[in-house]
């Protein structure tokens, strides 16, 4: 795992739910697997977000959508 990916695994770790921090968890090295694959395009990121949203506090899941929204747009050039 990379700084960047490190900082991003903290950042989201510090606003999941109680009890959801495994399924973050994977659901993230999933992610980045994809990504060091070049696996990660605008489908799967598509199907990663509403189940990252699900795992979110309620409070967070505006913040933690603009930047998968941010990161997406990178997708759809």
């Amino acid at each position: 795992m990379n700084l960047g990916q490190q900082k991003f695994k903290s950042f989201i770790m510090e606003r999941i739910r109680e009890g959801e921090q495994g399924n973050a968890e994977a659901l993230l090295a999933e992610s980045f697997q994809k990504l060091d694959e070049r696996s990660f395009d605008e489908e799967y990121l598509r199907s990663f977000m509403p189940r990252m949203q699900s795992l979110l506090k309620p409070e967070h899941a505006e913040e933690v959508e603009a930047i998968m929204k941010e990161f997406g747009a990178k997708f759809s050039r």
